[in-house]
């Protein structure tokens, strides 16, 4: 189980009530998915693959809607392999493994994407009212997804749909975000859970680049610009797949990217409903060359997903193994299992390491958390509030031996209170071993004796660590 996985799952064990509380005071963006999970785990037992298989489900569900889109658009070919481009992309494999709201977002923008232009097509109060209901959950699960409907808007403007429908397309997303805005206005006073994210990097502005330069490059294809059947439908509107896709896969993206230019807030699973609007365009591509070279497309489409798998191929078995995931708190629980008998209490620097032990308590029995003041449930957190400095060197003082749980590399501590734990660990003890996996570190600390020479720690696999 990974660092973010841990949270999840540290929320969806508590009753609903306790969860209400919870996202009242931290982490309010994921209350509903929290919600649901806990539901998940109610009916099917916790377990990783229960953990993880909403994601799956959702996932699949968005290539399959995708291909619905695409051959809507434009052909049942162009659908296909939209469908199936969106499958082999990266960044949607990652998360469509991972116990996280992502995959469920991704399937409702898709499934709002198709709503609309089933609403563009043949307008129906229901058609609008799924939309606004499939745009409100996808907010809900994350109100990034937002920028999916500026995206929407964009494809309102260039279409010209005419007033009726204009009309109800702006009261349908006007009233789901009116919905959400409660969430989002309350999300600003929890920004500090974002505080992590890290300005823009080149690699980053150069992937949006060469994304969005791709969907325009195929946005201009014949198969992405006319829709016979549409035209034949509703005359009046130019609605086509380019018009829908390049608008869905570069608003987003720049969108974000602009925004992180004020505040650091680039991640890719933000916006990871962006690719649908490649994969659509990419469908379109596909389409046209089976076309030029008079290939069959039950040809041509599985040879284009074998090469694209090859291709990525490095890509994808590195997704697929533990060196891929840097945070697994269930091993460096594993480790603190082998040690806590000889260990009095335990530290973590930083404060949200506490996780390893919120997801497996059981290998933290006989342990005192000795920089706890409050726990996640009477506190109303995920992990808990931790004492003042002072009474933290206090507990520490009063203790043998310790074992820390950190970060493989330690850094400057952030707050007074790792700056407190560092200090007198460095000061009052010695390390005795220390072992380093998976993106996680777990040394034991024993008490300095007046007078003891220091010795060298030892790792737990018995290899020697740096001298103390």
């Amino acid at each position: 189980m990974w660092r973010d996985e841990a949270a999840t799952w540290q929320a969806a064990h508590r009753p609903l009530a306790e969860i209400g509380h919870m996202v009242g005071q931290v982490d309010i963006v994921h209350g509903l998915y929290y919600a649901v999970m806990h539901g998940v785990f109610a009916v099917f037992g916790d377990s990783l693959v229960t953990l993880r298989l909403p994601s799956v489900l959702a996932t699949a569900a968005a290539c399959g809607l995708t291909a619905l889109v695409g051959a809507r658009l434009s052909s049942r070919r162009v659908g296909v392999g939209a469908g199936l481009a969106l499958a082999v992309v990266p960044a949607v494999q990652e998360h469509a493994q991972e116990g996280r709201p992502y995959g469920l977002v991704l399937a409702f923008v898709v499934l709002a994407t198709w709503l609309l232009v089933g609403a563009l097509e043949r307008p129906h109060s229901r058609q609008w009212a799924g939309y606004a209901t499939a745009v409100l959950i996808a907010a809900l699960l994350n109100w990034f997804s937002l920028l999916a409907v500026v995206s929407h808007g964009m494809t309102m403007v260039y279409v010209r749909p005419g007033r009726t429908r204009l009309v109800r397309w702006v009261l349908a997303a006007s009233g789901a975000v009116a919905v959400a805005l409660p969430v989002i206005l309350a999300s600003r006073a929890q920004a500090s859970q974002v505080s992590w994210i890290h300005p823009l990097g080149w690699s980053t502005v150069l992937g949006v680049l060469i994304t969005v330069t791709i969907a325009a490059l195929c946005a201009r294809l014949p198969l992405a610009r006319v829709s016979d059947s549409v035209r034949e439908e509703v005359p009046h509107a130019r609605v086509n797949l380019a018009t829908v896709a390049l608008p869905l896969c570069a608003v987003p993206q720049v969108g974000l990217a602009l925004i992180s230019l004020v505040k650091p807030l680039y991640i890719t699973r933000y916006v990871l409903f962006a690719y649908v609007g490649l994969a659509l365009l990419i469908g379109a591509l596909l389409a046209t060359i089976a076309a030029r070279l008079r290939a069959h497309a039950r040809v041509l489409l599985p040879a284009a997903v074998a090469l694209a798998l090859l291709a990525l191929l490095p890509i994808e078995l590195r997704l697929r193994t533990v060196e891929s995931r840097v945070d697994d708190v269930l091993n460096a629980a594993a480790t603190v299992g082998q040690v806590r008998d000889s260990a009095d209490g335990v530290l973590y620097i930083p404060a949200a390491r506490r996780d390893t032990a919120l997801v497996s308590p059981r290998e933290f029995t006989g342990l005192r958390d000795l920089a706890l003041a409050q726990g996640p449930v009477e506190s109303g957190t995920l992990k808990g509030i931790e004492a003042e400095p002072h009474d933290i060197e206090r507990a520490m003082l009063a203790t043998r031996r310790i074992v820390l749980v950190t970060d493989p590399e330690l850094r400057q501590a952030g707050t007074a209170r790792d700056r407190a734990k560092q200090r007198v660990l460095d000061e009052h003890f010695v390390r005795r071993s220390d072992s380093i996996e998976r993106g996680r570190r777990v040394s034991l600390y024993e008490r300095r004796e007046p007078g003891r020479p220091t010795t060298m720690a030892v790792h737990l696999d018995g290899a020697p660590a740096a001298s103390v």
